[in-house]
């Protein structure tokens, strides 16, 4: 593979993406690809004020603080994509824990259409591939709590909430042609339908097949 390969994965609190990405990474890594796990909030250097002002938008919603998270995200977005992607091995396949399509999630009053222009604007890094992984409400919150750190959002504490952000996920996804991962099956069915995405990137060589889990 000659260029880097550059997906994300966004989706509702308790879909099931953070096992997901372990398990692609398994099965990819045992097919000699070159794999970069990346996490948004991790990579953010702003992140710490970022949040604070989430927590201040949770206490006292307002358009203009919503919109001047939004921008602050798109911002640190843009950090990440010129010091952090450019940085990875040309050849590698960077599978990245939320992108700009999460603000989807909880952002009430700006449209996402604003805030997918904020991010164009920016040049915030498209991914090549984008991956919407969800499931029903119920199965996704049930999960969720069955955690320790249970749903563990800042800004969605009720089940109706939860739906909102799921439905708003599956409208996105829809409307902007991403890939839709439902994963209320087995992890091995979720996993073989995305690795099938990623190898369809224009790019990226076919791998050897899957048969199962890091098989």
């Amino acid at each position: 593979m000659s260029r880097q390969v550059f997906v994300s994965l966004d989706g509702p609190k308790g879909a099931g993406k953070t096992t997901l990405l372990e398990a692609i990474t398994k099965v990819l890594r045992a097919d000699n690809k070159k794999v970069i796990r990346l996490c948004e909030k991790k990579s953010d250097p702003s992140r710490g004020e970022t949040m604070a002002l989430v927590n201040r938008f949770v206490r006292n919603p307002t358009l203009d603080l919503e919109l001047e998270i939004c921008e602050r995200f798109a911002d640190s977005r843009a950090w990440i994509s010129r010091h952090v992607l450019t940085k990875q091995p040309p050849d590698s396949i960077i599978l990245m824990d939320r992108w700009y399509p999460s603000d989807a999630a909880f952002r009430r009053r700006v449209p996402f259409a604003q805030i997918l222009q904020l991010n164009m604007e920016r040049n915030v890094r498209v991914p090549d591939l984008h991956v919407g992984v969800v499931t029903a409400p119920d199965i996704s919150w049930a999960r969720a709590a069955a955690r320790t750190r249970g749903l563990s959002s800042t800004v969605i504490h009720k089940l109706e909430e939860h739906v909102a952000c799921t439905k708003a996920f599956e409208r996105e996804i829809a409307h902007q042609g991403w890939v839709l991962c439902r994963n209320e099956g087995t992890i091995e069915d979720a996993t073989r339908q995305v690795i099938s995405e990623i190898y369809r990137v224009p790019g990226c060589p076919a791998g050897t097949g899957f048969a199962g889990s890091g098989s």
